[in-house]
């Protein structure tokens, strides 16, 4: 019997060559020439499915089970199974989570920004603020892993936990304004309009300050030196009244100051009932004349005094109109300071348009040309003989000095304190325009806008020379006595 003959050249394993066998020779060796692996680098394409990539996958492998193919190199295999699973996740087979780190952050700075530490209540909403922006962080992690924003948030919401002594577990801030809407907080109310698109954008706010000689700053910004001896109102629309009596500062001078300031907080539906506040030299209180120093029901109220430092200094919040007034006394003198909604402030009716936070001091009134300068900032000078009488305490490089210590920018805050020095002789006049401008740093809600410096209609650069300052000062002094 013969035996058949067994065929050389092939091996048992899956790979096998294309061509056909020859049936009494065996297979030459494969050619030393490398095969040239399936993939081709930059010009692979995303599978464009999941369950595409699967069922090409799976034809795949019962097409090498069933027919023969060239392998390609075990290096070539491995890189091609990693390029396959690198471009199968970027070509949107499972659709990553987007990260949602900004959103959790907005989310955080909305419930915030209207708080203030000086109102009772602060650290429980603060807290609950930072509990809703940890959850927030926590259901966007997947998505976040390696963003540095991401990590970053949330090592500095354990850092705030752990300064504000808040719990992990506890109640947490709503981000929706609907559930969170409260009447009697304007933020609330404003923040729902907004969320409804009644209005596109958030509330902007103004501020309007009175210290020193007076000098008056509007809420456009404006910076006035005025007379205004009297009472006079700065405020005076639907929701507040401020009223200031300005009294001569020294025998001679048409040069005032502030000695009282009276401050109405007109009735608000269920928010709070009529309060008034009144101030004078010597007695600066903490509450209102009724002796109450809150308006409103409730733990958080509406309305509320802080007395930051005794006979000196209050602050008055009004959350149901989005206000903050500071009120001080500094030496026989008062300032005033104030934040006001730019919708509330601009509501009043057309018998009310006399109010210096709104349109400035009467023309007849100013001591300046309403320009953000003393008029006289122009470097004219004026006989020398005036002089002495003009300066009852300082020469001008010691008011200079003495300002600038206090004040290292020369804007129109230090112009405004050597002024006050040189027409009153008073020290105190020095704290008052500090102080002034730390209060604008406080309320004012565009820093870009915090300095004010003089522009000349003659040309003189922004912020001026020292030289025309000087004469600018002395000429106004001597205006000023005469």
């Amino acid at each position: 019997m013969m035996r058949k003959k067994r065929k050389r050249g092939t091996s048992p394993g899956p790979c096998r060559s294309h061509g056909p066998e020859p049936a009494t020779a065996p297979v030459p060796p494969p050619s030393p020439e490398p095969t040239r692996p399936a993939w081709t680098g930059m010009g692979l394409r995303a599978a464009p499915s999941c369950a595409a990539a699967a069922a090409s996958a799976a034809a795949a492998g019962a097409e090498q089970r069933h027919r023969p193919q060239l392998c390609p190199p075990p290096l070539a295999l491995l890189l091609l199974l990693l390029l396959s699973l690198g471009l199968l996740h970027a070509g949107d087979c499972q659709q990553p989570a987007q990260c949602r780190i900004q959103k959790c952050t907005t989310d955080f700075v909305s419930l915030t920004s209207h708080l203030n530490s000086a109102i009772d209540g602060f650290d429980s909403e603060f807290c609950k603020a930072l509990r809703a922006y940890a959850g927030c962080t926590q259901r966007t992690s997947k998505a976040c892993r390696g963003n540095l924003v991401y990590h970053s948030a949330v090592l500095g919401i354990s850092d705030l936990m752990s300064q504000r002594n808040c719990s992990k577990d506890g109640p947490t801030s709503s981000t929706n304004p609907e559930v969170t809407h409260d009447p009697c907080n304007y933020h609330s109310h404003a923040g729902a309009r907004e969320h409804r698109g009644g209005d596109l954008n958030p509330p902007s706010y103004l501020f309007c300050g009175l210290f020193g000689d007076p000098h008056l700053r509007t809420f456009k910004d404006h910076f006035q030196t005025c007379k205004v001896e009297g009472a006079w109102p700065l405020i005076d629309n639907n929701y507040l009244s401020v009223q200031v009596t300005n009294v001569p500062v020294v025998p001679g001078s048409s040069a005032t100051a502030t000695n009282k300031i009276t401050i109405i907080f007109k009735a608000h539906r269920e928010c709070t009932d009529q309060k008034v506040y009144q101030a004078v030299t010597d007695d600066l209180p903490s509450a209102f004349v009724d002796g109450s120093t809150s308006g409103g029901d409730g733990d958080t109220k509406s309305l509320l005094i802080v007395e930051r430092e005794s006979g000196r200094y209050v602050e008055m919040h009004a959350r149901y109109i989005g206000t903050t007034v500071f009120v001080r006394q500094l030496g026989r003198y008062l300032t005033l300071a104030i934040r006001m909604p730019e919708d509330l402030a601009m509501s009043y009716e057309e018998s009310q348009d006399l109010q210096l936070c709104v349109n400035g001091c009467p023309l007849s009134e100013r001591i300046d040309d309403g320009q953000g300068q003393v008029s006289a900032i122009l470097g004219h000078s004026v006989p020398r003989t005036s002089l002495a009488q003009a300066w009852p305490g300082y020469t001008l490089e010691a008011a200079n000095a003495q300002c600038h210590e206090k004040m290292p920018v020369k804007d129109i805050y230090f112009q405004s304190c050597v002024f006050d020095l040189l027409t009153t002789g008073d020290a105190n006049f020095t704290a008052a325009a500090h102080s002034a401008l730390e209060d604008v740093e406080a309320l004012h809600p565009r820093k870009e806008r915090w300095h004010i410096f003089p522009s000349s209609s003659h040309g003189t650069p922004r912020g001026g020379g020292h030289l025309s300052v000087s004469l600018g000062l002395t000429c106004l002094i001597f205006t000023v006595f005469l």
